[in-house]
């Protein structure tokens, strides 16, 4: 703060990271989507289209987090927590893409037939798996974070943040399972709280994910974009 006073560049700021504009944007699609009241004034159709939407911020962010936030592939000298954080990152992406056409195949049946008995999008299986190994490698890397390349990449509350939505997203696609004797979901409630619980937790990891930027790099933004 004295040093913003005085005019003077400070010598490190925390900024939101990159990525985690897609990932609130997301959440927030999923968590509307996920809602009985938003369902009821939207219509299938557009609470199919929220969902798909919502999986498209969410690919767009993972994919800056894997290509355009730093990390590098692995390679023979690469360390265990930045072995860990990049696969956390590649499978997560992975999983966002199961997301991808999960929700646009929801989102065509509701087209074709927006007043089918059953229509509309259920939590994906193989993509809250990814979510849920891509948490798990999460953690591993979280574990050694002095060794990572950038120590921000994994915090404790973002990477606790994103396993407690990645376990609420697996009990969603669990819930969603259709019986086949009845031709009904296992719990219809469960379907939903798990995705608005999920939902919840990835904006909160998002919104509290923070990057320091260093003196040098501020100073590198202001001579390319230079004040008045």
């Amino acid at each position: 703060m004295a040093d913003d006073v005085a005019g003077v560049a400070p010598d490190r700021v925390r900024r939101l990271r990159r990525e985690a504009w897609g990932f609130a944007i997301g959440s927030l699609c999923f968590f509307a989507g996920a809602l009985p009241l938003y369902a009821d004034w939207a219509g299938t159709v557009w609470t199919n289209v929220t969902f798909f939407v919502g999986s498209v911020f969410f690919t767009v962010a993972a994919l800056i987090q894997l290509l355009l936030s730093g990390r590098r592939p692995p390679r023979g000298r690469t360390n265990r927590p930045d072995r860990a954080d990049w696969w956390s990152a590649a499978i997560q992406f992975a999983g966002t893409l199961l997301f991808n056409a999960s929700t646009l195949v929801a989102l065509l049946a509701a087209i074709a037939r927006p007043d089918a008995v059953g229509v509309g999008w259920r939590p994906d299986a193989w993509g809250s798996v990814a979510f849920l190994v891509s948490s798990f490698l999460a953690i591993e890397a979280t574990r050694g974070r002095e060794r990572l390349w950038d120590r921000d990449a994994r915090t404790w509350h973002g990477t606790g943040l994103n396993m407690l939505g990645s376990i609420a997203f697996g009990v969603s696609a669990v819930a969603a399972y259709v019986v086949p004797a009845t031709g009904d979901l296992v719990s219809l409630r469960w379907t939903n709280l798990g995705t608005a619980i999920g939902a919840l937790c990835f904006f909160a990891a998002a919104v509290l994910s923070r990057r320091t930027i260093h003196h040098g790099d501020i100073l590198k933004r202001l001579r390319r974009h230079p004040a008045g």
